[in-house]
């Protein structure tokens, strides 16, 4: 099997092979780590497909890559000796042609000794009287003569930024991180005056794409969440603080079970409906450094609500470490947003091709609302619904939020 740079969403043209975490002769497992892949999205941990043994390695560190590029050659079980032989003579012939573009070969980053000499005497610079700031917050910098220590990300976002890498490395311990060069771009750059980050452009490319192509179908409808709440309240009241369990959990099993029940809001459209069978919901959530992130809960319909509950922190923490893996990238059949945090009453979001329907929850608010004969004050969200009019109508979408509305008024059985 030829390893190929893979695509890691809708909008990746290309990827960086940040570092190869196997070697040659190495056994692999499926959903083992192969590689470290930067996109714009940030760092994503490759995974394999199949088990195997990496034959060859021809894939370079720190070089780009268009997707779907040769970097290596597994040999799995299915592969004969001769099979083996075609696909090694393929990718050293890719690894032949013409050479792509290396990260942090420019040389604009990376002034030369001289140079360095002249500058070093020099007065301090703006720039470098920042640089100290943030060598105090990292004790005693380690500087490396001749070599800079630096992420594949960090030496990109250095170049868009126009941050000389040369000078924070003196100041940096160990290998420069791009959160290094994004906390020295926040000091040297007034708000609105930094280049447009990749990811908002790529965001912005799938969104174009999205309104372009999809015909939008929106929905809401208030949910009664007092009795969800209350007892999820005396359920946390039991149990340990690790062991608590997030309104938002609850809402994303929610939404897992209505969806089995309406099975046609998940999946894909690729030239008619694809419905998926397995739900893997993508969870919306922001980056510290901007821009969001909709990382796949994969397999959430085989999981009961604690389990749902890890894997929404595991994602959280994923995502703001910059450690998602390939398949929580690229496998998520529809997705969930929830904004009530920043106060949002209503969410109607534009669904991310060529997926067929967004989720999403406002703000929990408490409303007048009728029990029986009487008027009483309970605690509601709005919960919404953006539908590809291509794959389903109005109705699908109705009868989804009714499950949903149907299934949070009995918490007790997501359990």
């Amino acid at each position: 099997m030829i390893y190929k740079m893979p695509s890691l969403g809708a909008d990746m043209e290309s990827g960086i092979l940040a570092e190869w975490k196997v070697k040659e002769g190495d056994r692999l497992k499926k959903g083992d780590v192969i590689a470290d892949i930067e996109t714009s999205k940030g760092i994503i941990e490759a995974e394999i497909y199949e088990d195997g043994t990496v034959e060859k390695i021809v894939g370079k560190e720190g070089t780009e890559y268009p997707v779907g590029t040769p970097l290596a050659v597994v040999r799995t079980e299915k592969d004969d000796d001769e099979t083996i032989r075609k696909e090694l003579a393929e990718v050293e012939a890719a690894a032949g042609g013409e050479a792509p573009k290396e990260e942090g070969a420019a040389e604009t980053v990376f002034p030369s000794s001289e140079k360095e000499e002249q500058t070093a005497s020099a007065p301090k610079s703006a720039a470098e009287e920042i640089f100290g700031a943030i060598a105090e917050t990292k004790d005693e910098a380690v500087q490396e003569v001749g070599r800079i220590r630096a992420t594949p990300l960090a030496r990109k976002r250095a170049r868009e930024l126009g941050i000389d890498l040369k000078e924070l490395a003196k100041r940096v311990r160990g290998k420069i991180s791009a959160r290094d060069v994004e906390e020295v771009a926040r000091q040297l750059f007034k708000p609105g005056a930094a280049k447009p980050d990749a990811m908002r452009m790529a965001i912005a490319a799938a969104m174009s794409r999205s309104n372009a192509e999809i015909p939008h179908y929106y929905l809401s409808t208030p949910i009664d969440m007092t009795s969800a709440l209350s007892w999820l309240r005396d359920l946390n009241a039991k149990r340990s603080i690790k062991d608590r369990i997030l309104p938002a959990a609850l809402m994303i099993r929610a939404v897992v079970e209505a969806l089995k029940e309406v099975p046609e809001l998940n999946g894909f459209w690729k030239e008619g409906p694809v419905p998926s069978e397995a739900i893997h919901p993508g969870i919306a959530i922001a980056r510290r450094e901007g821009g969001l992130i909709t990382p796949a809960m994969i397999d959430a319909h085989k999981m009961n609500l604690d389990e749902t509950m890890q894997a929404l922190s595991d994602l959280i923490t994923r995502t703001r470490g910059g450690k998602l893996t390939s398949s929580q990238m690229t496998e998520q059949t529809v997705t969930i947003t929830n904004l009530g945090d920043l106060g949002v009453e209503k969410v109607f979001g534009v669904i991310y091709p060529p997926q067929v329907a967004l989720i999403g929850f406002g703000r929990i608010m408490e409303r007048p609302w009728a029990v029986g004969d009487a008027i009483a004050v309970r605690k509601v969200v709005e919960a919404s619904i953006a539908g590809d009019h291509r794959a389903t109508d109005g109705r699908t979408g109705a009868l989804f939020l009714a499950k949903l509305d149907k299934i949070l008024q009995n918490p007790e059985e997501l359990l």
